[in-house]
């Protein structure tokens, strides 16, 4: 049995004076208190109390016993009442892209926010990084393979693409069937990528890359899916965010023997010491649902 259940049991016994009182204050049965004050006496290796029709009084080594387990339910409520303050709660500021914001966050967004009440999470949804420290930022969701330095990031998973286009646009300009081909049409690319290079995985494994253009390009990756869709030309877009149109048929995927190079996703704050409990729950959800 729990010794300090039974301490506890055992102070409300020596307060009442009472079997049937303690277990009537405690919600519990008395053939239950009974149980706990011989876990009580065995635990002490003495009796602790005289037993009488009308009242129970407490033996000698029952005086001194009441002094230690009076000081075991205070330290015991001491360290509930500070994992009571450990919980979740109060307002963590959280910075994100368009995309991280509806396809990863929003998801879990529902059953963390009704697990923890007193959680308040604010979405800075901006597609340019923001400074964690200028703009009062907890923690950064950034697709990247170079994480910023100075910064503690914690990967939670990881972002897979899918390069496709509409039926209608490679009716009209024709199916890439090798990496090369892409230099013949048009890509619709992420604005934040300098230099406009793709990078794939061979089926052996191999890294290998080109470079790209086209008239369009977007820091919204739903604005870059949209204009696929509507037959501008071939993207490179998130799996999760094309899953759809690509069930629908409305994109279908080429070159399809590459594989688009996975870029992390991190969770990006300023200290390993003592990290909130909202900051640690919220990034725990992320990563249970990126598989991370």
């Amino acid at each position: 049995m729990d010794r300090v259940i039974a301490a506890q049991v055992y102070n409300r016994i020596c307060e009442l004076g009472s079997l049937s009182a303690a277990a009537r204050a405690l919600g519990i049965s008395r053939p239950m208190v009974s149980r706990y004050l011989e876990q009580m006496e065995k635990w002490a290796g003495a009796r602790l109390v005289n037993r009488s029709t009308r009242r129970l009084t407490l033996t000698a080594a029952g005086e001194k016993v009441l002094l230690k387990t009076r000081t075991l339910s205070q330290i015991s409520q001491e360290i509930e009442d500070q994992s009571a303050k450990d919980l979740p709660s109060g307002t963590l500021r959280v910075a994100c892209a368009h995309f991280t914001a509806m396809q990863i966050i929003a998801p879990v967004l529902p059953d963390l926010l009704s697990r923890y009440a007193q959680l308040r999470i604010e979405l800075d949804v901006n597609n340019h990084p923001v400074s964690l420290v200028g703009e009062r930022i907890d923690v950064a969701i950034r697709i990247t393979d170079n994480p910023e330095p100075g910064m503690i990031a914690r990967r939670l998973g990881e972002c897979r693409s899918v390069l496709c286009a509409s039926p209608e646009y490679l009716a009209t300009h024709g199916i890439p069937e090798q990496l090369e081909d892409l230099a013949r049409h048009n890509c619709l690319h992420y604005s934040f990528f300098a230099g406009q290079s793709w990078n794939f995985i061979t089926a052996e494994g191999n890294a290998v890359s080109t470079a790209v253009k086209g008239n369009l390009s977007a820091s919204i990756s739903s604005l870059l899916m949209d204009a696929a869709i509507n037959h501008c030309g071939i993207a490179m877009l998130p799996e999760r965010e094309a899953q759809e149109a690509l069930a629908q048929g409305r994109l279908v995927p080429v070159l399809t023997a590459l594989t688009p190079k996975p870029i992390g996703i991190f969770g990006i704050y300023q200290s390993r010491d003592y990290p909130p409990a909202a900051q640690r729950v919220f990034l725990d959800a992320l990563a249970n649902a990126l598989g991370g």
